[in-house]
């Protein structure tokens, strides 16, 4: 017996997150930041660990993203929190292009 463990969701046009941009996305209830870097699509959790602000109002250096509130830095590939105040990591989401498309695999019952 197979597990559910989510489902892909088409959300974007590929073009409409430029190099070296993020496209912020909400999803049912859930906020989801997609950043493109070196032409590859990475989606985490939009909302800062240490404290309420979107990532996606922040700075894409790379991998990595700058949250506009107090500094604080994520890797967008993996997650992980790289300075103080955060933490935390953020959630990840597995990501694919398909026709041109965003499409992100979220849990079961996100979204």
């Amino acid at each position: 017996m197979s597990e559910d463990v989510g489902s892909w969701q088409r959300v974007a046009a590929a073009e409409d997150v430029p190099e070296g941009e993020i496209l912020a996305l909400r999803l049912g209830e859930r906020q989801v930041a997609l950043y493109n870097v070196e032409g590859r699509i990475y989606a985490t959790d939009n909302v800062c660990t240490h404290a309420y602000a979107l990532l996606s109002d922040g700075w894409l250096d790379g991998t990595v993203v700058e949250c506009p509130l107090h500094g604080g830095q994520f890797d967008v590939t993996t997650g992980e929190a790289l300075s103080s105040p955060c933490e935390r990591a953020l959630s990840t989401f597995p990501t694919r292009v398909a026709e041109g498309q965003v499409e992100i695999l979220l849990p079961s019952g996100a979204g």
